[in-house]
């Protein structure tokens, strides 16, 4: 949508990392939880565990206590343990850029093979569906689905391949700013005349 890469020409993950290994650790952290709180967490975590094999040989109960700010944190530690060692015992250490061998991985889901594949290694395999994206694809008329998975095929559907991951940015910084979920600010809206959810003429 041109208004949107109108508004948001740089933007971009939120989610600070350095190399692939941190953003797959960042985005399983992400769940249920804020960009910006893990922004907080996971500067010690990369200095404690910079490598996917330091993750793998790290005690449970030491990787709780890092990320425990994050909610969910039992769940979130075994993910991360279990991804870090099958990256160590199947891909060398190194995270996979093919959506099928991400998807082997614990903790990962299509959403975050998505944000990997595309932040990462520039390969546009899908689009990113979060709240945010699920929330405005619906009210800006993209779609009538519900579920991520569906969501996310007709995105595919109406924009050319190359747009899927810069898109994906454009609408999570435009959810996070302007379409709120609870009172979205129309009138500072700049792609409100093309909403059909506008409250505002």
């Amino acid at each position: 949508m041109q208004g949107l890469a109108e508004a948001y020409p740089d933007a971009q993950c939120a989610l600070n990392h350095r190399n692939p290994f941190e953003l797959l650790v960042a985005t399983i952290l992400s769940a249920q939880s804020t960009d910006k709180l893990i922004n907080q967490v996971t500067p010690a975590l990369f200095q404690k565990y910079p490598t996917p094999a330091a993750l793998a040989k790290a005690g449970l109960k030491d990787i709780e206590q890092a990320i425990q700010q994050t909610g969910f944190f039992r769940n979130k530690a075994k993910s991360l343990k279990g991804c870090a060692e099958a990256l160590v015992r199947d891909h060398r250490g190194k995270v996979p850029q093919s959506m099928d061998d991400l998807l082997k991985l614990p903790g990962v889901g299509r959403k975050t093979a998505n944000v990997i594949l595309g932040t990462a290694f520039g390969i546009n395999a899908g689009v990113v569906v979060d709240t945010h994206v699920q929330r405005l694809s619906r009210r800006l008329g993209l779609t009538d689905e519900e579920t991520p998975e569906k969501i996310e095929q007709d995105l595919m559907r109406v924009m050319s391949q190359e747009q899927w991951t810069v898109f994906s940015h454009r609408m999570i910084q435009h959810g996070r700013q302007v379409c709120v979920a609870r009172t979205p600010k129309c009138e500072i809206c700049t792609i409100a005349k093309d909403c059909p959810s506008r409250r505002i003429i």
